[in-house]
C-alpha cells in the first residue's frame, strides 16, 4: 500500500501563482506532447484521492474526464457529487485514516494524493510514502505553496532525477524508513 503524489512547482515552490491559476505548467514548449513521466506514474496508481478544489479544477478544464481509474473526492464542506461527475467520483470525508480504511476495504492499495491542501494534510499525519515532483523553470513569486508546516521532519530519499524538454527537472523521492 503506497500514497504517492505527482505535481509540479514553480521554482520557489508554488502549484499555483496569487490568482490560483495554473498556466505556468504550460510555459515551457511541448510540441511533442510529452508527458513527462504521467502515464507511467498512472499505470501503477489504483485510484485518486484528491481535494475538492483540484477536483472542481478537472471539472472546469475543458477537456472529456481525464481519469479511467476511480476519484475520490475528500470535502467536508462539499454536500454532493455534481449528477454529471457522480459516475466518475465518490464523496469522502472523516479522518483520513478511516478514509484510507473505505478505499482500502474496496481493493484501492496505490493511490495517487492530489490537490495542495491534501497532499498538506496527508503529510501531516505522515501517510505519503512517494513525492514525484516536476519542476517548471519560473519564479512565481508567491500563490499555493505545495508544502505547509509539519509538526516534525520527515525524511525522503532522492531515488531518481530525469530532465524533460531540456529545462525541466523532475525528481522522485521515497519515504525514509527508519530502519534505512
Amino acid at each position: 500500500m503506497k500514497n504517492k503524489v505527482f505535481v509540479a512547482t514553480s521554482i520557489d515552490g508554488y502549484i499555483a501563482d496569487k490568482n490560483g491559476d495554473i498556466d505556468f505548467l504550460h510555459s515551457i514548449p511541448n510540441p511533442e506532447g510529452d508527458d513527462m513521466g504521467y502515464s507511467e506514474f498512472m499505470e501503477d496508481v489504483d485510484a485518486l484521492i484528491m481535494g475538492r478544489t483540484t477536483f472542481e479544477t478537472v471539472c472546469n478544464f475543458d477537456v472529456p474526464w481525464p481519469y479511467d481509474k476511480p476519484v475520490f473526492v475528500l470535502s467536508n464542506s462539499l454536500e454532493k457529487i455534481a449528477p454529471e461527475y457522480k459516475e466518475k467520483a465518490t464523496l469522502v470525508n472523516g479522518s483520513l485514516n478511516s478514509i484510507l480504511d473505505q478505499i482500502h476495504k474496496k481493493g484501492y492499495h496505490n493511490l495517487y494524493i492530489d490537490g495542495g491542501k491534501t497532499i498538506q494534510s496527508f503529510l501531516k499525519e505522515e501517510l505519503i510514502d512517494e513525492i514525484t515532483i516536476t519542476i517548471i523553470p519560473v519564479l512565481l513569486g508567491g500563490g499555493t505553496s505545495l508544502f505547509g508546516k509539519l509538526d516534525k521532519k520527515q525524511r525522503f530519499r532522492c531515488v531518481e532525477t530525469k530532465r524533460y524538454l531540456d529545462q525541466v527537472v523532475q525528481n522522485h523521492f521515497k519515504k525514509v524508513i527508519k530502519s534505512e
